[in-house]
């Protein structure tokens, strides 16, 4: 699990200079494709249920799932890059936000919220708390600024799959749910919404975007519960994890 998240982060650190206004969300996915193939690994994406692409690219009102194709980025697009890689057999899944151009002040705002979410998820990891204690955290901290939390796409249990039991629901009870226990491993990866927390599904069957065109953001981690907390395994080597670093 180290191997395989700390290579998902190193590709998502590399690609960060390569976001900028012209480029082409197709080119971004080529060059991470290059990447885990040179590095001896497997894309979980490519093939994963018909889908082609060694990643997601979901861009301004995307929710998630956005397929890379041949649109250009333009100044001020925020987008989410999600990898997905398999080392050994086990799987490393993050995503991040990056943004082309500059930054405007509510996308800015956006972003930090969902990156502050899932490090307030993160900190209700540990053995004896719930999955509700998880969704609960992420949920008030964001209803208390005013933004929505997604509910149609939730984190998910991994380690030899790609997708596995639980489901890891950023809302919620605390209190609720399974029992969190040394040895899980799972991702939490919070979608915060600008507007209101419905979404679709567009006609390709992967693309979901806000209902409302509002903007959305999303961070992900994988995580494995420790005797007295939790461990990521998808740090980012080079503390490019969030949009501002530089």
């Amino acid at each position: 699990m180290h191997k395989a998240g700390e290579l998902a982060a190193r590709i998502l650190d590399e690609i960060a200079d390569h976001v900028f206004v012209g480029q082409t969300t197709g080119e971004l996915d080529r060059m991470i494709e290059n990447k885990v193939n040179a590095a001896g690994a497997t894309s979980a994406t490519i093939g994963y249920k018909g889908y082609q692409h060694a990643s997601c690219i979901s861009v301004n009102h995307v929710v998630c799932h956005g397929i890379p194709g041949d649109k250009k980025l333009k100044d001020g697009d925020i987008l989410n890059i999600d990898v997905t890689v398999v080392v050994d057999g086990w799987y490393g899944d993050t995503s991040r936000m990056y943004v082309a151009g500059k930054l405007s002040r509510k996308a800015e705002r956006l972003i930090q919220v969902t990156h502050d979410s899932l490090f307030k998820g993160i900190e209700a990891v540990k053995p004896g708390n719930t999955f509700g204690d998880i969704g609960h955290a992420i949920q008030t901290f964001v209803e208390a600024q005013r933004m929505s939390v997604v509910r149609d796409f939730c984190g998910h249990g991994l380690g030899r799959v790609f997708h596995s039991p639980p489901n890891v629901l950023h809302y919620g009870r605390a209190g609720t749910g399974p029992v969190l226990e040394e040895g899980m491993f799972f991702t939490i990866e919070p979608m915060v919404n600008l507007g209101r927390p419905e979404t679709k599904v567009l006609s390709d069957d992967w693309t979901a975007v806000t209902r409302d065109k509002s903007l959305s953001a999303q961070f992900e981690h994988s995580i494995g519960v420790t005797a007295d907390g939790c461990e990521l395994f998808t740090l980012s080597p080079a503390g490019r994890f969030h949009p501002t670093w530089g």
